[in-house]
């Protein structure tokens, strides 16, 4: 892998490594450079693994995610609170310990420049951002919090994700109690003897749950679970085509600092009494699109016949282009294609009739609601 830099010289950039990496290899898993890292894209066959996290548990290696604490320093009484929501538009007044929040970090101009999720642990904040983006996250929240704030990035640290409807019964076996967590809440269990905090929570649509343990445990951990007869490994292929049934988007893909968090349908990432004050960045283009809405809008699409639509396609209502795919590929659960595409607001509303453009052909397609198979959490 290389890249340029300001020079056009060629700068070799060294490929990390995570710590499950000898046991994906070990287990069979055909590796990818992703965000940086070394990962596994499939094990058995992404149509094979995507169905058996639908009917049963798959576990993914999702430790190329940033973990971060965020807490004041101790020193002083500080209003970490006050200072987290000066740069997020989250309402922390009402995120009680161990419950889990959807939020965004935005530009000044509105853009999204990350998703992320945050919980309120300890006497602190812990917030998993995007593995892609969270060297550009640290950089943002260093310069923007106070010094007062501590940032600290757990970076000895592995993320699980077991995901699927018998997820919770084999987890069960090893963190007793931690079934009784429902959808978006976390805390601390002892997961086969190691000090674990698991959230009820993931990007698959279905049940499951997000385990952060120390990364010298993680292949014990992943041999733990595996070895439950609902488990089995699951690569980033399943990852991407659960997330894309699921409606969810994906940074880079489907959410960009060229998108607002309304027209990407993420508003509900901005609680009620924030889209109100504002006093975050980007504040001025989300109440403007709350208000008048965006002039485009993220919408899911399913295609007629067997080809699948990809990014960058282009969408047509008759012969004007009005929009482009920004995800897509075949759905393993419903048979056919599908994909997510930004389109102008007028041509956004459900059963709008369009086409894509693909390979020099225009494939019919119709707007359709997301999630495209419904979301299973347990709430």
């Amino acid at each position: 892998m290389t890249i340029s830099n300001d020079n056009d010289d060629e700068t070799p950039i060294e490929t990390l490594t995570l710590p499950l990496d000898a046991w994906h290899r070990a287990k069979g898993g055909r590796m990818v450079e992703f965000a940086g890292y070394w990962m596994p894209v499939q094990y058995e066959g992404i149509m094979a693994e995507h169905l058996w996290t639908r009917e049963s548990a798959g576990l993914f290696d999702v430790s190329h995610m940033g973990q971060l604490y965020v807490s004041s320093d101790g020193e002083a009484e500080f209003d970490v609170d006050a200072a987290l929501e000066a740069v997020l538009p989250i309402d922390l007044s009402t995120l009680k310990t161990g419950s889990v929040r959807y939020s965004l970090l935005l530009d000044d101009d509105g853009g999204v420049l990350d998703d992320l999720m945050v919980t309120r642990w300890g006497t602190g904040f812990y917030l998993v951002v995007n593995g892609a983006t969270k060297w550009d996250d640290i950089g943002t929240l260093r310069e923007a919090l106070p010094d007062e704030v501590l940032l600290n990035h757990l970076d000895e640290t592995a993320l699980l994700a077991l995901q699927g409807p018998k997820a919770a019964e084999a987890l069960e076996r090893h963190a007793p109690g931690v079934s009784a967590l429902t959808f978006m809440k976390g805390a601390a269990f002892k997961l086969g003897g190691i000090d674990a905090w698991i959230s009820r929570s993931g990007y698959t649509g279905e049940d499951g749950f997000e385990i952060s343990i120390p990364g010298e445990a993680a292949a014990q951990i992943a041999d733990l679970l595996c070895g439950e007869p609902e488990v089995k490994p699951v690569g980033l292929g399943a990852r991407d085509s659960l997330r894309l049934e699921a409606g969810l988007p994906l940074y880079g893909h489907d959410m960009t600092p060229d998108h607002g968090a309304v027209e990407a349908g993420l508003a509900f990432g901005i609680n009620k009494r924030r889209r109100t004050e504002g006093g975050f960045p980007g504040a001025a283009r989300v109440q403007r699109d709350l208000a008048e809405g965006p002039a485009r809008k993220r919408i899911g699409l399913v295609l007629d016949g067997r080809m699948a639509a990809r990014e960058g396609a282009e969408v047509y209502a008759g012969d004007q282009q009005v929009g482009i795919v920004t995800s897509g590929g075949f759905s393993p659960s419903l048979q056919q294609p599908i994909a997510m595409a930004y389109v102008d607001a007028g041509h956004a509303g459900d059963g709008t009739a369009l086409e894509i453009g693909m390979r020099g052909k225009r494939l019919p397609a119709k707007v359709t609601p997301m999630p495209f198979v419904p979301h299973r959490y347990h709430r």
